[in-house]
């Protein structure tokens, strides 16, 4: 009998299970600690994902902060997006939402603590000084003339920052670590700043803010925070964390970084993201082309196949760039199983069926979903006058062109099968404007005895109970699968000029009554999804992603 597979770890799980062995924690504690300064984008869904899955998978539990330490960019709408957008990924953080700003009265006292131990001082210097002085990774760096204040005078000026007695840029606070070291992270970092702004939740009764990497880590320790799963632009930031942890003699959070989520054809950069909507390019943080996960979810990505595509990319400890028909792939994967089947034509051409009984209506049985029986079935009106896709007639096909041409036979989805008898074109352009067919009556689906056997099938809607929607097809923002990593080229010059078409397409009668959010297949066309402003009068519909895919599971 052969043993059984053993579980491969990452290795964040790898360094977790050491630590629980070696009694170092008794329980993992993970937190997702975003900025709420934008939307979240692909890039954190990752981080999502480890977080809330690392510690599903040990017993543990994860929290929600937010490290909102900046007044000059936070606002309460990011706040409420945040939380809405990861309860939409599936995850809960039950009672767990905590703040920064929850504890800048515990944060100003750790400041105060490191002053007294001499490991912290008020600079005078200007910004522009204090990066001068801070020289370069290969040279060491210029101590501050006010590096060697006293104790008691550094905290009389903190505390004096604090009452707002200074103008924004006076002072700052900073650790007194050492001007030499080759991580230029611990040459006297900046720890406090002045900005006399109105802050989200605090309002003004704070002058002065930590920045991030004081409010990080002392936000982790606070919450007892047991591993502090980041990034990996955040792996040279670690030796300040611990540095603060141990100097303070706090809980010792463990910080592990991990590649971000880099996905062909996206941004994960907020700053970047900000300006595609300030500058209009984008209709907002949540249109269907932008990689945020408002975006990806009004565009129609299932909440799933996000969570099997951060599986499926695994977690790494390099950087990469991950292709984005993978994403594509797990997008088409999810909605095969759940998205109803319906019809759409996007360019109407006009067939008649000349023998077919005049006023006569019929209702065709379709089933909803072959993926899955307990969707059913539905009607769908059939008569004498249809459109279907322009592309699915031809003048002189090739060979091996199985729809519809003059003389040809194809089957109607659901529905006859017709023969192509003739066809009239506009003498001006030359542009087939109706095809004429003759329909075998015997040759109903599903009940067919005419023997007569069309190798092709078309999709169709009848012209009068047919209704119009809006359609948006969507194509990849930028023209570029890396559209930062071209030098001396700003991002802006490589969007896509063709990232969004809009077109009216004719849709059989149940596909306006669709809820916003729910998506549909239309056949033989793509995945589609109902905008967050469709209604029965005027149905909106956004391409989710096309049937097919250049990405094959391995």
């Amino acid at each position: 009998m052969s043993e059984e597979k053993k579980e491969v770890l990452n290795f964040i799980e790898q360094f977790i299970e050491e630590d629980l062995a070696s009694g170092r924690i008794k329980k993992v504690h993970t937190r997702f600690p975003p900025e709420p300064n934008g939307y979240l984008h692909i890039g954190h869904t990752k981080a999502i994902w480890i977080n809330f899955e690392i510690a599903k998978k040990y017993g543990g539990i994860t929290n929600l902060r937010m490290d909102d330490t900046n007044p000059s960019a936070e606002e309460t709408h990011f706040v409420e997006n945040i939380q809405r957008d990861i309860k939409w990924l599936g995850y809960d953080w039950e009672d767990r939402l905590y703040f920064a700003s929850d504890y800048f009265p515990k944060l100003y006292e750790f400041a105060q603590k490191l002053i007294r131990k001499g490991l912290a001082y008020v600079d005078d210097s200007t910004a522009e000084e204090m990066a001068e002085m801070r020289g370069e990774p290969t040279k060491p760096g210029i101590e501050s003339p006010y590096r060697h204040r006293s104790v008691e005078e550094n905290l009389d000026l903190f505390e004096r920052m604090k009452k707002g007695e200074f103008p924004d840029g006076a002072k700052v606070l900073r650790a007194k670590i050492d001007m030499a070291s080759p991580n230029m992270h611990m040459r006297d970092p900046v720890m406090y700043r002045i900005k006399h702004e109105h802050h989200h939740r605090t309002g003004d009764e704070w002058c002065i803010y930590p920045m991030y990497d004081f409010a990080h880590g002392q936000s982790d320790s606070i919450e007892e925070i047991s591993h502090s799963l980041c990034s990996l632009e955040f792996r040279h930031h670690r030796p300040l964390y611990d540095w603060f942890i141990e100097q303070l003699e706090i809980f010792p959070s463990r910080q592990i970084e991990f590649a971000r989520m880099n996905v062909a054809y996206m941004i994960t950069s907020k700053r970047r993201l900000l300006r595609l909507v300030q500058e209009g390019i984008v209709t907002g943080w949540d249109d269907p082309r932008m990689p945020t996960i408002a975006g990806m979810r009004r565009r129609g990505y299932p909440a799933e196949a996000i969570r099997n595509f951060c599986a499926r990319t695994g977690v790494a400890k390099r950087d990469n760039v991950i292709e984005i028909e993978l994403l594509e792939f797990s997008v088409r994967e999810v909605l095969n199983k759940i998205a109803p089947r319906v019809m759409a034509v996007l360019d109407p051409l006009k067939v008649v069926i000349t023998n077919y009984p005049k006023g006569q209506v019929e209702e065709m049985i379709a089933i909803n979903n072959p993926e899955d029986e307990s969707q059913g079935t539905r009607k769908i009106p059939f008569s004498g006058e249809l459109y279907i896709e322009r592309s699915d007639f031809m003048l002189d096909p090739p060979k091996k062109y199985f729809r519809l041409a003059p003389g040809k036979d194809v089957r109607l989805k659901n529905g006859y099968i017709i023969h192509c008898d003739d066809y009239t074109v506009d003498p001006n352009t030359g542009e087939v404007t109706e095809v004429q067919c003759s329909y075998y009556p015997n040759s109903r689906s599903g009940s067919d005895t005419s023997g007569v056997k069309a190798r092709g099938v078309i999709h169709w809607v009848s012209i009068e109970q047919a209704k119009e929607a809006t359609v948006h097809q969507y194509d990849y923002l930028f023209t570029e699968p890396e559209p930062l990593a071209h030098e001396g080229v700003d991002f802006i010059d490589l969007i896509n000029p063709n990232s969004k078409k809009t077109i009216k397409a004719l849709v059989e009668p149940s596909v306006i009554h669709v809820a916003p959010g729910r998506q549909l297949q239309f056949m033989r066309t793509g995945y589609y999804c109902a905008d967050t402003e469709s209604t029965p009068d005027n149905p909106v519909f956004n391409l989710t992603v096309g049937l097919r895919s250049s990405w094959k599971k391995k």
